[in-house]
């Protein structure tokens, strides 16, 4: 059989499923009308989705880093988490938190945080669905799990993350933070609630409340999909809170590409030229921002 090929509205049913819905009985019955056959669609969600197999760009034993899994203190209770850092360093050096997706702490974040401590930074991935017992390998359950998480709360452990950083021993106490979907969603919420935090990278990620954004101490860095009309609805007021409040940011779209352009798991919507650019942004904003005063 040839190779499917995927349109753009096959992946907007994809992301109102895993975004909107969770309803795959529905997604399936929209996708097999789109593709014309339930054959042929059965052969298209693996490329919407993302491939596990796929997520290592870095390995956990490349001797260039040392990663463990860790406990450490959250806002009321214990928080999971992948530390990573560079297995040869002088001096302290600033931190990162990398916040998963929608779909919890699963091996391509933990493959992000290793390539973040590639760059010189102490890592840590945390497991926002701790309190709930941990990720589980199923995918739609985390979904369902991550849709379940009291706001508050999980805003409450994200500040405990970086009060964790800045704490660290191998930490300069310069902290910042980069989440993708979900967690650029959440990496705007702890701007709002952190004023500690030093600099926040938001992929696709939902807005504050703009009422907030006064609060956002830390220097902004926002990359957008230009065809991900479910988050872009927010930016302009995002953006006129930011600039009437006189705060650090800025926004980069990239246009012609959809939400999780980054994600190289999933061969339907990664973007390679997108996700490098955006990369090569955020690795030399983290070290400027980041940078030992």
């Amino acid at each position: 059989m040839n190779k499917p090929v995927i349109t753009q509205a096959m992946i907007d049913a994809y992301d109102e499923y895993t975004h909107l819905t969770l309803d795959r009985r529905r997604f399936m019955e929209r996708l097999t009308a789109l593709a014309g056959s339930a054959a042929a669609a059965a052969a298209i969600v693996p490329m919407l989705a993302a491939d596990s197999a796929k997520a290592e760009m870095i390995a956990a034993t490349d001797e260039r880093i040392k990663g463990e899994d860790i406990t450490y203190p959250g806002a009321d209770g214990d928080m999971k988490g992948y530390l990573v850092q560079p297995a040869q360093k002088s001096g302290k050096l600033p931190a990162v938190i990398v916040i998963h997706e929608n779909r919890g702490l699963n091996p391509h974040i933990r493959d992000v945080a290793r390539r973040v401590a590639l760059e010189g930074f102490v890592a840590i991935a945390p497991d926002f669905l701790s309190p709930e017992g941990g990720t589980p390998d199923d995918e739609d359950r985390a979904r369902e799990m991550i849709g379940a998480l009291d706001a508050q709360k999980t805003n409450a452990n994200a500040v405990a993350t970086v009060a964790f950083l800045q704490g660290h021993e191998a930490s300069n106490g310069n902290v910042g933070a980069i989440g993708f979907c979900w967690g650029g969603g959440l990496v705007n919420r702890l701007a709002v609630n952190a004023p500690e935090l030093d600099a926040g990278v938001a992929y696709y990620g939902s807005q504050p409340d703009p009422a907030d954004v006064p609060k956002i101490e830390a220097a902004m860095l926002l990359h957008y999909a230009g065809l991900d009309e479910r988050i872009n609805a927010g930016i302009e007021a995002y953006r006129e809170a930011l600039t009437e409040s006189g705060k650090d940011f800025t926004i980069h779209m990239y246009e012609g590409v959809n939400h999780a352009f980054n994600n190289d798991t999933s061969a339907a919507r990664y973007d390679k030229a997108a996700a490098d650019l955006a990369w090569e942004r955020t690795i030399a904003f983290l070290k400027e921002e980041l940078a030992s005063s």
